[in-house]
């Protein structure tokens, strides 16, 4: 999950903005990692959609969902971050060389049921939602406004145009 709002420790993009601001260059783990990358976003339009559903009673809606990435959403810790610096240059990173735990060399999300049974599907490419992200990120250390208010209607306005139903009401 990338998008704006996330501090975490641990997480890549967090991890990285902080070694931004701090004029550090952020050591990687597990460059060749790959995972579904999505904008926060997508996910929360998916899950509104399940709440819709679940007020209206369906209950085919009361089970497990998964809301992801389409296949271009996988990408490796690597692609992302190229990516990503497309977006903010000031980005730096270097692989590490100390022994790091086990991690997972692949994870997937099959959004297959929420296409089928919902009708959701992802409104962002994976370039838009980086763009987002680093925005996002980059505007409160150049002391620029918030753009949260501005992504949440870019996004509306994308589902809208991609003809999403729930947008469309």
């Amino acid at each position: 999950m990338i998008g704006g709002g996330d501090w975490s420790e641990d997480r890549l993009i967090p991890d990285l903005v902080r070694a931004v601001e701090a004029g550090e260059t952020l050591e990687i783990r597990s460059p060749q990692a790959t995972r579904p990358w999505q904008h926060v976003l997508e996910s929360l339009s998916g899950y509104l959609l399940l709440g819709q559903h679940l007020l209206e009673e369906r209950r085919d809606a009361a089970d497990a969902w998964n809301f992801g990435p389409d296949a271009e959403g996988n990408l490796s810790v690597a692609d992302v971050l190229t990516e990503l610096q497309r977006h903010w240059p000031e980005l730096h990173w270097q692989i590490g060389s100390d022994p790091q735990p086990h991690e997972a060399g692949l994870l997937y999300l099959d959004s297959s049921k929420a296409k089928s049974r919902l009708d959701w599907r992802p409104v962002w490419p994976l370039d838009t939602a980086l763009a987002a992200t680093a925005a996002w990120y980059q505007a409160p250390l150049s002391a620029k406004p918030a753009v949260s208010r501005a992504q949440l209607q870019d996004y509306s306005a994308a589902a809208k145009q991609a003809g999403i139903a729930w947008a469309r009401s």
